[in-house]
């Protein structure tokens, strides 16, 4: 009975996001309402509250792959040994070879990432969902109090990310190909992952 809930709600929520954002490609992030969203979904405004602390969330709903948490997961479950660089760029590869959705960039992504870039709002919150994944990185990195060096380590994890990202879609704008884009996301990946891990094996203290 307990798994038959989970599924409904997991239902309702994946209807409100998908009701939300064909609103907001439709008429723009803005011009779209709370009401209108509950309306067309055919909930009421509470239920989407329940769903989704923010209008921003609504359109950004992968919320765990933008923490990263799947990066904090790996960290934490990687082989006695293994460098969390190292089980990171081990991570990407399988992330790869799945085909996930975090790595996977055609026209629908190009179209998601322009129409977040276009609003200052969606933006922010975006902003917001990084430092959050920095933040929870560099306590998996260093415990719960992290110092300077593991906050910068998290943070250039995260940059590299954002920043892949940022030029894949580049690529596809420019009329590159989805290979080509893919291509351009794993090998910025692979040299900001180094650049962490250099720092890290340069780092004399204790």
């Amino acid at each position: 009975m307990g798994e038959r809930r989970e599924s409904k709600k997991r239902e309702t929520r994946q209807r409100i996001s998908d009701v939300a954002t064909e609103l907001f490609f439709a008429r723009g992030f803005d011009a779209v309402t709370l009401d209108e969203i509950a309306a067309a979904a055919d909930v009421s405004k509470m239920t989407v509250f329940n769903y989704f602390a923010r209008k921003e969330d609504l359109m950004l709903d992968r919320q765990d792959d933008l923490k990263l948490l799947f990066f904090r997961e790996a960290i934490r479950a990687r082989p006695p040994g293994q460098s969390p660089i190292a089980e990171l760029r081990a991570l990407m590869g399988r992330l790869r070879e799945q085909k996930h959705p975090f790595v996977r960039f055609d026209r629908h992504a190009a179209d998601f990432w322009r129409f977040v870039a276009a609003s200052p709002s969606l933006e922010a919150r975006l902003r917001e969902l990084n430092d959050e994944a920095a933040e929870g990185l560099a306590t998996e990195l260093a415990g719960p109090t992290p110092d300077g060096l593991a906050r910068l380590a998290a943070g250039m994890i995260v940059l590299t990310v954002r920043t892949a990202r940022q030029e894949a879609i580049r690529v596809l704008e420019r009329g590159g190909s989805v290979k080509k884009a893919s291509a351009e996301f794993f090998a910025l990946i692979d040299q900001g992952f180094a650049a962490v891990q250099g720092m890290a094996s340069s780092d004399t203290r204790g």
